[in-house]
């Protein structure tokens, strides 16, 4: 899907210094397409608005430079109009039965005129449904791109030109799920705790730190089974990230692999792009190969946990097994 997309928008044709890189993601789950867009730069717009004759001795052409506003309007609304015709092509290329959404992030590569190193802000980031979308008159000439932005529910910067940044539009909707309030456990344990020693609430909320550290918000869920999730996460890069659903195995057994095939259900049920085991034990052949094959699960054993929690967290915990698992050492759990 991601290719044919790709190789459908490169072979349309913009005019000279307007074509930046697409990347392009797509989730089959919640029928959405991801455009990451590079936009040109101010530099695009011409800094001479009209050249003028001057009768002269001898006779010259002089040029008439361009006002400052009207080169940051100008520049805004080329902008708003790339988007559009970006998300309008992305539709015109896939069926309606696999593409309903298209999320947009549209960034600038330049350079921070403060300290001149190179930055990329991203300038709109939107998601737009196709039944929406389509109720743009695109070709008519009243049309104002830069008023048809808000109108699709797009997070557009102030000022483009200054290269003022905006966050991504997070696209997933976390009402769906039971969340619990944040709890500071770490304030609680001990020096060297013991990871299965840990209640399970506690365990939770262990690793919904973890992954916050690592960089993705988290939450964690109320202990009414919420499907066997035990947290949620969100990773905001649009091609890389999306809605991470995960559960805490705090066990002294090896992992079933019918819990990690029941993840994979889960995952399809609530759209998430990726879904973790984290577990104070370890995972079977069964298990590992299955997650292999979906390319969208991630499984963290007692001893990957270990060095994650001393990485990110600084806690030197202890993984309290009664017998050494398949393949590990002893300094495994110590």
């Amino acid at each position: 899907m991601t290719n044919r997309v790709e190789a459908v928008l490169a072979r349309v044709g913009y005019p000279e210094g307007l074509r930046g890189t697409w990347r392009a993601a797509f989730a089959p789950e919640s029928r959405e397409l991801v455009l990451e867009v590079e936009l040109p730069g101010q530099a695009v717009v011409p800094a001479v608005a009209q050249y003028c004759y001057k009768a002269s001795a001898p006779p010259a052409v002089v040029p008439q430079p361009r006002k400052e506003a009207d080169t940051k309007a100008m520049y805004r609304d080329l902008v708003a109009r790339l988007a559009l015709r970006a998300i309008d092509e992305a539709f015109a290329v896939t069926p309606p039965e696999l593409v309903d959404v298209v999320a947009f992030d549209g960034h600038v590569n330049a350079k921070d005129r403060a300290t001149g190193k190179a930055i990329r802000p991203r300038l709109i980031s939107l998601r737009a449904g196709r039944e929406t979308f389509e109720e743009l008159v695109l070709d008519e000439p009243e049309l104002d791109p830069v008023q048809s932005l808000p109108y699709l529910n797009a997070i557009v910067s102030q000022h483009p030109y200054d290269l003022e940044p905006v966050r991504p539009v997070v696209t997933f909707d976390l009402a769906k799920y039971k969340l619990a309030p944040e709890r500071d456990v770490i304030a609680g344990l001990d020096s060297r705790p013991d990871l299965v020693a840990l209640d399970p609430i506690e365990f939770e909320h262990l690793i919904r730190r973890l992954f916050e550290k690592i960089g993705l918000k988290s939450w964690a869920t109320q202990a009414s089974r919420d499907d066997g999730i035990d947290a949620v996460a969100i990773n905001e890069e649009p091609l890389i990230g999306g809605l991470c659903i995960i559960q805490a195995k705090r066990t002294k057994n090896a992992v079933s692999a019918e819990t990690v095939r029941a993840l994979a259900g889960v995952m399809h049920d609530k759209a998430a792009a990726k879904g973790i085991v984290v577990t104070t034990a370890w995972f079977g052949k069964a298990s590992l190969e299955f997650a292999h094959r979906t390319g969208r699960m991630e499984l963290i054993d007692g001893r990957h946990l270990k060095a994650l929690l001393l990485e990110h967290l600084g806690i030197d915990a202890l993984v309290g097994l009664p017998k050494l698992p398949p393949g590990w050492e002893t300094r495994d759990l110590t």
